[in-house]
């Protein structure tokens, strides 16, 4: 196989877990941007907590404890914001983070532990602070890196706007990406912490923005050095053209997200509506469906228990779907213990390791669980998907990957009764019984069908054959 065509096979037995920095853990208090504010007080769009890369090393007990082995971090890059997607120097680890020394402390850490470690691109803009975007600043047209940006008129005016911008933001100047030194500026970065700290991956951030050929050559240029790199794109809509092999071996499939709240959180589609868009996607993705980064949450949406209206159900119910589908699950920091919140800057509230007492371990129990099916059944994280009952509210599918079996049966409406499930039996699953792997309940299989006398409204089931 062409080492640019490659997909990194381990994507497919990895559970993702995403950490914004600031807000995750503070591990040095003497690194706190000035002012800081007090851990856990209200978020804001621009106030600072101290969360570091230490706060996350002192804290991967924990993360294998809950069962994830792969950690995506938002920018950790020298830069002005709190998020950090406002780069001024790619090379240099934000002071407020720590620095090189703790960050290949942290990976090589993770990976003794068999922990995996992606980093946050953000290549379409820099921040406005950043040397090259100060050089146009302060020398106009004849800066040596004025054709690196689209400038409507000198002198740069951050109140007019009168440069180029991600999204209209004065403090996000997009990059010419079209210039030859700038593609190679870029194209070096990415290979520099992949080669020298020994990174696994890349999200990439507004993928769109860049002209698509652009994603091609980094492709060619990364995979053909370090070919099981992950590369996911950061993408909102149509996922078609990016997962075809030629750009991006998955993205953050935030269509299927949509689909998960529409059937199990909203009641806005019944089973058939979501069995449809289920299908769709697959025909989609393909064979590409089990590196899909999957995710009901990040830093760029409101909480699943927010959306949920804070019924534990719905929100059990929606990650029984994401751990037992295909593709790759991902798992916000805080949602495993109920942490809420409305959009940014709500969603980025402080991880509360002090008061654990509030955290909800029914939900955090229900995360456990998931992961552990998940890492226990190839089935789960390789398998095939075959629907298997579709009624009204009640969704029910198979996944099949050689000898292991996993049937799942979703009912995010009413209590139903006398449900029978047909299922594909094979010599290796034909039993008498199956078991749910979230409650220990039994079934008895009659005629070729799994018997569920009573299937309660807002549950899921996960179930093997035992017997």
């Amino acid at each position: 196989m062409n080492k640019t065509s490659s997909t990194p096979e381990w994507v497919r037995d990895t559970i993702f877990y995403q950490v914004f920095l600031d807000r995750f853990a503070n591990g040095d208090a003497s690194n706190d941007p000035v002012p800081t504010a007090k851990w856990g007080s209200k978020p804001t769009v621009d106030n600072f907590f101290g969360g570091d890369l230490l706060g996350v090393m002192n804290h991967l007990d924990y993360l294998q404890d809950v069962g994830v082995n792969a950690l995506y971090l938002t920018p950790i890059f020298k830069a002005s914001s709190n998020h950090k997607y406002d780069t001024d120097d790619y090379y240099q680890i934000d002071p407020a983070f720590g620095d090189k020394k703790i960050f290949r402390s942290l990976v090589d850490e993770c990976h003794r532990r068999r922990v995996k470690v992606v980093l946050d691109g953000v290549f379409n803009h820099c921040g406005y602070h950043s040397i090259y975007f100060q050089d146009v600043i302060k020398n106009g047209r004849s800066s040596k890196y004025s054709n690196w940006f689209d400038i409507h008129s000198h002198p740069i005016d951050k109140d007019a706007v009168n440069y180029q911008t991600c999204g209209g933001t004065w403090y996000l100047p997009k990059l010419n990406c079209e210039l030859p030194e700038v593609r190679q500026y870029l194209f070096d970065i990415a290979a520099y912490w992949i080669r020298e700290f020994g990174i696994d991956g890349w999200r990439l951030d507004v993928p769109w923005k860049i002209s698509f050929d652009f994603w091609m050559e980094f492709r060619e240029r990364i995979k053909g050095e370090f070919p099981e790199t992950y590369l996911v794109g950061e993408i909102w809509r149509d996922a078609m053209k990016w997962i075809r092999g030629d750009t991006f071996d998955g993205v953050m499939n935030y269509p299927l997200r949509n689909c998960i709240l529409d059937y199990c959180v909203y009641d806005h589609m019944d089973a058939e509506d979501f069995n449809y868009e289920l299908l769709h996607q697959q025909q989609i993705f393909q064979q590409a469906a089990l590196l899909q980064l999957n995710l009901l949450g990040s830093h760029d949406t409101p909480r699943i228990l927010t959306l949920c209206g804070e019924e534990i159900k719905r929100e059990i119910l929606a990650i029984s779907f994401l751990f037992t589908y295909l593709g790759t699950p991902m798992l916000y920091y805080g949602d495993e213990i109920g942490l809420t919140g409305e959009n940014d800057p709500d969603c980025r509230k402080c991880m509360p390791w002090e008061k654990q007492s509030e955290w909800n371990y029914v939900i955090q129990e229900h995360f456990k669980k998931l992961i552990k099916a998940r890492m226990a059944h190839a089935a789960l994280r390789r398998g095939s998907f075959k629907p298997l009952y579709v009624f009204n509210g009640v969704y029910s599918y198979q996944r099949q990957f050689e000898d292991d079996t996993i049937i799942v049966v979703l009912n995010p409406r009413m209590a139903y009764h006398d449900i029978k499930i047909p299922y594909v039996a094979t010599h290796l699953n034909d039993k008498n019984e199956w078991c749910d792997i979230l409650t220990g309940k039994k079934f008895i299989v009659q005629n070729g069908n799994i018997c569920i006398e009573t299937l309660d409204a807002m549950t899921g089931l996960i179930l093997y054959p035992t017997a």
